[in-house]
């Protein structure tokens, strides 16, 4: 039988969230200072897809916490494998290499300062394969999943808010542009995706002691229903340390630490073409 969860972001959640191991949670970062940031195993490093400050902040933190691994979400392991012997601070090989253009996300050059700011750091892919992707609409995240869905809690149901709320955000991030119907799958290809970038982030820090950056999307980052619900699950002894970028501080603490930046002035809005004219 599929167990419940305990209520989504419940009063009792919302004070543990303040606090991890000790380490003070919910505080505003500044690239200019890092010097708050707390020790841990694991940083998310999360982002709005293509904005060139949060890629920029990304580096600096990384810069800051020198990790022995890279994960990210963009890059698949056959992409990674491809570009094994190429020098980190050389952009123009890595996105050759990786065959950056034909993965559809934003240009390269938005990324290639966080390689170089971790020369050194052993490089992991953590992107989903689509036949995943489609196995997860059908069904569901613990049914696609190829590693062990109990170690990270994925045979547990969602609670019913945190379902209808993470619906809604999949309708909203869609330009609710999505049959009704469809937002059930989208929520199980997220928690797929959290929990396949969790258990790549896990082996790296087995492989190579850590620390250990990803970088992903907010979405992923952020605690109350992210990859920190599958990396305490599956390693409670290791300490996640979880970073927004956001235009305004968050109403809920869903990041340990976030970073605050204007919006870029030019940035397309991805939903006017839905928009009535």
């Amino acid at each position: 039988m599929i167990q419940t969860k305990t209520p989504f972001l419940s009063a009792a959640l919302s004070a543990l969230l303040m606090f991890d191991g000790g380490v003070a949670l919910a505080n505003e970062l500044n690239s200019s200072d890092l010097s708050i940031l707390p020790k841990a195993d694991i940083y998310l490093l999360g982002e709005r897809h293509g904005s060139p400050i949060h890629h920029a902040n990304q580096a600096a933190v990384t810069a800051q916490i020198k990790p022995r691994a890279l994960v990210f979400e963009m890059l698949s392991p056959a992409q990674v494998a491809s570009a094994k012997d190429v020098p980190l601070n050389d952009a123009d090989a890595l996105e050759k290499a990786f065959d950056w253009n034909a993965t559809g996300w934003p240009d390269f050059a938005l990324y290639a300062p966080i390689f170089a700011a971790a020369p050194s750091a052993v490089i992991y892919g953590a992107a989903v394969p689509i036949s995943q992707i489609r196995d997860a609409m059908q069904l569901g995240a613990a049914g696609a999943f190829e590693g062990d869905a109990k170690r990270f809690g994925l045979d547990l149901a969602l609670d019913q808010d945190e379902q209808d709320t993470r619906e809604t955000y999949q309708a909203e991030a869609h330009c609710n542009a999505l049959p009704a119907e469809m937002l059930p799958g989208m929520v199980e290809v997220q928690r797929l995706r959290d929990v396949e970038f969790s258990r790549v982030a896990l082996a790296a820090l087995e492989a190579t002691g850590g620390p250990v950056v990803v970088i992903t999307g907010n979405g992923h980052a952020r605690r109350d229903w992210g990859m920190p619900v599958y990396l305490t699950a599956a390693a409670p002894e290791s300490a996640t340390v979880a970073i927004g970028q956001l235009a305004t501080p968050p109403s809920e603490p869903v990041f340990d630490h976030w970073m605050l930046s204007e919006p870029v002035k030019d940035e397309e809005d991805p939903c006017a073409a839905f928009d009535s004219n």
